[in-house]
C-alpha cells in the first residue's frame, strides 16, 4: 500500500514545481525580447532583494502595515459593534446588511479620489487616511457575515434556559452567543487580514502618498524594473499570508471547541 506525502513535502514538492515553471516561462520571454521583458526569472528577483536591501522594504512595508492595522481595527470594531447591536435590536439587522452590501459593492477605485478630497493628503511618510478608510471598508462586510452567521447559531434550548430564568436579549448574547459565535467571528478576522492589506495598498495607489508599498509599486513600474515589481509582490503576498497564519494561530489556541479539541 503506498505511503501518503505529508503535507510539508506536497507544498515543497508544489513550490519546486511553481518556481520551476516560473523560471522557465521568465527565460522563454526573455529570449524573445531581451532583459525588458515584463517577467524576471527567479535569480533576477532574488538579486532585487540584495540591491534593495532591508531597509527599503522596512520602511515602505512599515508605513502600509500600520494603515491596514488601523483600518482593520476600525473596520472590524465597526462591524463586530454592528452585529451584536441587531442581535440586541434585530429590526436593525436589514440596515447593518444593506450597509454592508453597499460597502463591498461600491468600487474602490471610484471612491478613493472622493475621499482623498475629503481626508487630504498625509504629510510625507505619515500613514494615509484614504488607505486606512479603504483598508477599513474592505474587511466590513465579510466581519458583519461572518458575525451574524455566528451569533445566530447558538443553540436555541441555551437559549431558551437564559429566558426562562429571566435573561434578557443582552444576557443571551453575553452568556451564549458571543460564546457560540467565536470560532465563525476570528474565521472571518483571519479571512479580513489580507483584506486589509490590500485595501491600504490601494488606498496608496490613490493617496498620493510618498512612502508604502504602493508608491514603492508606482516607482518601480514607471522605471520599467519588472524584478523590482515582483520583489515587492511577492514580498506583500508573503506578509498577508504571515498575518493570516498568525489570526489563523489565534482561532485554534481561542476557539479548540470548534475542533473537537478539549479547551
Amino acid at each position: 500500500m503506498p505511503r501518503a506525502v505529508p503535507p510539508w513535502a506536497a507544498g515543497l514538492i508544489g513550490a519546486v514545481a511553481i518556481v520551476s515553471v516560473w523560471w522557465v516561462i521568465g527565460a522563454i520571454a526573455q529570449g524573445r525580447s531581451g532583459e525588458t521583458a515584463g517577467i524576471p526569472t527567479p535569480p533576477q528577483v532574488a538579486q532585487s532583494y540584495a540591491e534593495s536591501g532591508w531597509a527599503f522594504y522596512w520602511n515602505n512595508f512599515s508605513v502600509t502595515l500600520n494603515e491596514a492595522a488601523q483600518g482593520y481595527l476600525w473596520g472590524n470594531g465597526l462591524a463586530l459593534l454592528l452585529s451584536a447591536f441587531v442581535l440586541v435590536v434585530p429590526r436593525l439587522e436589514g440596515v447593518v446588511m444593506q450597509l454592508a452590501v453597499v460597502s463591498y459593492c461600491i468600487p474602490i477605485v471610484a471612491i478613493g479620489p472622493l475621499l482623498l478630497l475629503i481626508l487630504g493628503i498625509p504629510a510625507p511618510g505619515e500613514p494615509s487616511s484614504t488607505a486606512i478608510f479603504l483598508a477599513a471598508m474592505s474587511v466590513f462586510f465579510t466581519t458583519v457575515v461572518g458575525s451574524l452567521l455566528g451569533l445566530k447559531s447558538a443553540d436555541k434550548a441555551s437559549l431558551d434556559v437564559v429566558s426562562v430564568y429571566g435573561g434578557s436579549r443582552f444576557t443571551q448574547l453575553r452568556k451564549v452567543r458571543l460564546i457560540s459565535a467565536l470560532p465563525a467571528v476570528l474565521t472571518a478576522l483571519q479571512i479580513a487580514v489580507p483584506a486589509a492589506f490590500l485595501g491600504a495598498i490601494l488606498g496608496e495607489y490613490l493617496g498620493k502618498v510618498e512612502v508604502g508599498v504602493g508608491p514603492a509599486m508606482v516607482i518601480a513600474q514607471q522605471s520599467l524594473n519588472a524584478p523590482r515589481v515582483w520583489a515587492i509582490a511577492l514580498a506583500s503576498g508573503a506578509v498577508a499570508l504571515i498575518a493570516y497564519l498568525l489570526v489563523g494561530m489565534l482561532t485554534r489556541l481561542s476557539a479548540p471547541w470548534a475542533r473537537g479539541v478539549a479547551a
